[in-house]
């Protein structure tokens, strides 16, 4: 059974779903004018974003854990 914190917090991080697809969208909307290579580079641009958030996470989750 999962922990009720641990359930709270993974609750909080659907909020971040909207949040990286609007960036995403705003920021290859500002570097190309035609829909596909928007949507290409918003694409590219979430994986980044969720790649770095997720190493970030990692990295925070082992420094409270205590590596």
């Amino acid at each position: 059974m999962i922990p009720f914190p641990l359930m709270v917090q993974a609750n909080d991080m659907w909020y971040a779903l909207p949040l990286i697809i609007a960036v995403s969208l705003v920021y290859a909307a500002t570097r190309h004018e035609e829909m596909i290579p928007i949507l290409a580079h918003a694409g590219r641009l979430a994986l980044w974003i969720i790649g770095f958030m997720a190493a970030i996470f990692a990295v925070l989750f082992f420094v409270s854990w205590g590596l």
